[in-house]
């Protein structure tokens, strides 16, 4: 991502003390940038200042920080809740005050840092959009002759992907949409409310936005274009029997069929308007790439079958991918060249769908994960501290603590997926694969899945993705469909959405029974943090915490 142009916001202070109890990223000191009295002199001026420093907030390197490729935020809080992906306690390693055994078993409360800071980061976002806008709306009115509206539409739309976060994570939370009314804008909406508030917002921005390929470098490469959208109306669409709910405790939800969409001036309902905005998509030139592989490949920028993803390069960008590093064991990843913490592996109940060590696994398993003997880059076998021994992965050793066990530093699937970038910085953190945020795969498995669920058949999506693979055919059901999901999307980020959706989130599953009272759903979204509360007592805490 381009290294853009940062400078204090001072007017957006209340909120974030209000809203987060933090003002640490108000405490820049930029070496160019305009004051904050300041107008925008130019388009050129208006872009630099208040459309390109907002994508600085898309990736990161900090934890919490971005959407994805660093720790302890919106990724890791979507991934290692779930029975997809684990990180077992090894020792002295990984247990961490026991922070990743909380996540993974639903004891996370009120108190986390991580949830705290990732409602912190979701929130300084916006508030930067909402500051944006302003000064959009400033440099419109001293020069009315100036077309400012695809810049406003950018920044609309990207404070309203901040917002589908903070939705999809935290259900009720405060709508801010200006930097001038506190008093209004720092109450709590209903979840449902907030919903329809993002659908709106994308919908009214779409007409300005470019048609341009996001993926691909050029003027808008890593930026809010309508492919992005379309992918993201898909996506609340398909959730929509969720996100208009606003009591997940009481096992009941909308019917999607009944929840309608204004589509252009055409009433459609949540599966209609799923399979639409799919349609522009494949329309637009979108398709799945041969290779699976080249998605995540060190140069994926030609990809076919991206939409949006986090611009990496590891000598002018900062953003890093940290789950690879914290994946691989020290000796796997030494061969490489690189640096690893021997962490983060595949569950079970994982191994299960991708049918790990029998006849029927999945092709998808060797692309995903390392497992049993590895070798470098040229081939050579990976060899333990003695020299001598082969370094061996035990998918099936896996457990919540390893420690003392005779395999607690090897056992579990590692993460693969990306291809190895051999020239990367950082212990392997600063690389050249861009990060995949959204994919045309999905889109074919939302399709799919609305088809499903409006009573029709979804066979045909589901086989595109399948047969690239050289997976067998399989009739397309709610179950294979979800299944599908892990084995096409693994290490994506999409897994709690999905078993939200489904109604599984809560189940029990292997090393993880329910915590108490976990069958009311009150777990699907996590707690508005303490902190938060004790700043803004306007806040009202979720049923079940």
């Amino acid at each position: 991502m381009k290294q853009h142009i940062l400078f204090p916001f001072v007017a957006t202070l209340f909120f974030v003390l209000l809203l987060a109890g933090c003002s640490r990223f108000l405490e820049e000191n930029p070496r160019d940038g305009i004051s904050e009295d300041q107008l925008a002199t130019s388009l050129q001026e208006v872009y630099r200042f208040h459309v390109a420093t907002l994508y600085n907030h898309v990736g990161g390197c900090e934890d919490s920080q971005g959407l994805q490729g660093t720790g302890r935020g919106v990724y890791d809080l979507n991934t290692f809740t779930t029975d997809e992906a684990i990180m077992p306690t090894r020792g002295a390693d990984w247990y961490d005050g026991g922070f990743w055994q909380g996540l993974y078993l639903h004891r996370w409360g009120v108190s986390n840092n991580a949830i705290f800071h990732t409602w912190e980061y979701l929130y300084k976002a916006v508030v930067l959009c909402n500051h944006s806008l302003t000064k959009i709306d400033a440099y419109a009115a001293a020069r009315p002759a100036d077309d400012v509206e695809p810049y406003r539409a950018e920044v609309r739309a990207l404070r309203a992907l901040f917002y589908y976060y903070l939705m999809d994570l935290f259900g009720r939370v405060p709508l801010i949409r200006y930097t001038d009314d506190a008093s209004a804008d720092l109450l709590q909406v209903e979840r449902s409310e907030l919903f329809r508030f993002i659908v709106s917002e994308l919908q009214e921005a779409l007409p300005a936005l470019s048609g341009e390929r996001s993926n691909q470098p050029g003027v808008y490469y890593g930026r809010i274009t309508r492919p992005v959208v379309w992918f993201l109306l898909a996506k609340l669409a398909l959730n929509a029997e969720v996100y208009a709910d606003d009591d997940w405790t009481d096992a009941l939800r909308p019917d999607g069929r009944q929840l309608f969409f204004d589509v252009d001036g055409v009433k459609m309902d949540a599966w209609q308007t799923v399979c639409h905005y799919c349609n522009l998509i494949t329309e637009s030139g979108y398709t799945l790439e041969t290779d699976y592989r080249s998605n995540f490949a060190v140069f994926n920028e030609s990809s076919s079958e991206n939409i949006f993803v986090i611009p990496m390069n590891k000598t002018l960008y900062t953003n890093q991918l940290i789950y690879l590093f914290r994946s691989r064991h020290y000796n796997h990843a030494k061969a490489l060249g690189l640096g690893g913490e021997n962490g983060a592996s595949a569950t079970l109940d994982a191994l299960d769908v991708f049918g790990y060590g029998t006849d029927e696994e999945d092709p998808r398993f060797r692309l995903c994960y390392y497992a049993d003997e590895v070798t470098d880059l040229q081939g050579n076998p990976v060899l333990l501290d003695d020299g001598r021994t082969p370094l061996v992965y035990e998918p099936r050793r896996v457990e919540l603590d390893l420690s003392g066990k005779e395999y607690e530093k090897t056992a579990g699937a590692r993460m693969k997926k990306y291809e190895v970038d051999p020239t990367s910085l950082k212990d392997g953190k600063l690389a050249d694969n861009d990060i995949v945020l959204f994919r045309y795969a999905d889109v074919l498995l939302m399709q799919s899945e609305a088809k499903v669920r409006a009573g029709g058949n979804g066979d045909a999506e589901l086989e595109q993705v399948r047969r690239r693979v050289g997976a067998p055919s399989r009739p397309a059901t709610l179950e294979t469909l979800l299944d599908e999901r892990l084995l096409e999307l693994a290490w994506e980020g999409w897994r709690r959405q999905d078993l939200v959706r489904f109604g599984l989130f809560t189940r029990a599953y292997s090393y993880r029974p329910q915590v108490e009272d976990e069958a009311t759903g009150f777990t699907t979204v996590f707690p508005i943090p303490e902190k938060v509360i004790s700043m803004n007592p306007q806040l009202r805490q979720h049923k079940g915490y």
